[in-house]
């Protein structure tokens, strides 16, 4: 078995809107890591070791922060879980096992047909022994031409696609790597429609999938007014504004200047990288949907767009990677059924850990209360549907926007017809919403896809 030796030092800085610096201190001299086989380190794998974060106060008249003890990840939520035991028993990673030549060849077939809509990421995921994250992110980047244009080397991006792939928490029923890679997918998808391939050039398609691959790294199971509402470090760091999103941003620089993948640009290459990264990842912010809709209305009804221009690319760009952030109900019933109860189930257990603490339950986290029927009822309605309708007035009404709008349709219909079926039932039944064989039957004879 080879293992690569990385050694890791140095110290990474952030400007701030307020102009208070944020600073973190990395990993001193000296310190050496020792990967596998498959260039994971086994540590890393739910998150990382425990230790102690310490933010010094980082106010107007102070804005340095420091710290004396040396850390492995920028600003890891592992800190919270350790600090608040609200969610220990994270399982180490299992060892992997090299894959045989039959599921690498499944595997292949798979992404021979990574633009088509129907894609399955999780059938893609068990084909990679759950390196769904790594193996696209690496075919991606050789099919855009990316490696050759920026003359990445590979071992570097390879070992900075497992670092992106590995901060992610496998223990997330929503939020992990697998997501990740299914938002890659869905961007790859839209990188590739006409109206916006005929402009895009290499910088923004390498953007494009690096925000997608990075937009919820280190995400801890939990929404941002459960990590305001338990003081946590993060949310008075960034003043309960975009505060998942911005840890996501800076995690993700994080790791590019660790992995130096990008050392041989330009610094202000570089810099603009990261700034744009951080711009797009922000876009994601569900609190910012109005926004964003509202300013591609604009754009829209004023047919003012034009994509030969940088900035206008970018918001396109944006709004590309929060349809991809929300694309679940727009997949095939199959998926978009098991994305529906994973999300919920994530929802769920933020809720039992409010009411184990004795906080009021978050909405949408009352198992008791929200069925899973109603809270995609609801996401469809008020977030998905009014994106998606833009984004295909956008593209033209190309066959892959109008096939996600039939599917948005169709998937809406269902979850009206279980709802429906669950207030016809019993009430002694629960209501969590979960789709039994026999419903499910029963619906896909009700309606054709």
């Amino acid at each position: 078995m080879s293992c690569l030796m990385v050694e890791r030092c140095g110290e990474i800085s952030f400007d701030s809107p307020d102009q208070n610096a944020k600073c973190v201190r990395m990993l001193g001299k000296g310190d050496a890591r020792v990967r596998g086989q498959t260039g994971v380190v086994s540590e890393r794998r739910g998150s990382y070791p425990f230790i102690d974060f310490r933010l010094l106060n980082n106010t107007a008249l102070s804005g340095e922060v420091g710290t004396k003890k040396k850390v492995k990840r920028l600003l890891s939520f592992q800190r919270y879980f350790h600090a608040s035991r609200l969610l220990r028993g994270i399982v180490p990673q299992a060892s992997l096992y090299l894959l045989d030549e039959d599921y690498l060849g499944q595997a292949r077939h798979m992404l021979s047909k990574v633009g088509m809509w129907d894609f399955d990421i999780f059938l893609f995921d068990r084909l990679t022994n759950g390196n769904s994250l790594v193996t696209l992110l690496c075919h991606l980047f050789n099919v855009h031409g990316l490696i050759h244009h920026f003359q990445l080397d590979m071992v570097t991006l390879h070992r900075f696609f497992v670092m992106v792939q590995e901060d992610y928490h496998s223990q997330n029923p929503y939020h992990n790597a697998v997501h990740a890679a299914d938002v890659t997918q869905a961007m790859h998808c839209y990188l590739r429609e006409p109206k916006l391939a005929n402009f895009l050039t290499p910088s923004d398609i390498m953007l494009g999938l690096l925000a997608a691959a990075a937009h919820d790294v280190d995400h801890p199971g939990v929404n941002q007014p459960f990590l305001i509402k338990t003081k946590h470090h993060l949310a008075s760091l960034y003043q309960n504004v975009s505060v998942l999103e911005n840890h996501h941003w800076r995690s993700t620089i994080g790791m590019l200047r660790e992995s130096r993948l990008l050392a041989h640009l330009p610094k202000e290459v570089t810099q603009d990288i990261e700034q744009q990264l951080g711009s797009l990842i922000l876009a994601t912010d569900i609190n910012r949907q109005n926004e964003f809709l509202i300013r591609l209305k604009s754009h829209l009804d004023n047919q003012d767009l034009r994509l030969e221009d940088a900035q206008d690319r970018h918001f396109m760009l944006q709004i590309a990677l929060k349809c991809a952030d929300i694309c679940n109900p727009c997949r095939v019933w199959d998926l978009s059924k098991q994305w529906s109860e994973r999300v919920c189930e994530e929802f769920y257990r933020q809720g039992d850990l409010e009411q184990k603490f004795e906080l009021e339950i978050s909405p949408l986290c009352n198992q008791q209360k929200d069925t899973v029927p109603s809270i995609q009822i609801g996401f469809m309605t008020y977030i998905v549907e009014p994106l998606f309708e833009r984004w295909a007035q956008f593209t033209g009404n190309t066959p892959l926007s109008e096939n996600m709008l039939n599917h948005l349709r169709r998937n809406k219909a269902k979850w009206r017809s279980l709802l429906h079926k669950q207030h016809s039932s019993s009430r002694s039944n629960d209501h969590s919403g979960q789709v039994t064989g026999s419903q499910e039957q029963t619906l896909n004879e009700e309606e054709t896809p």
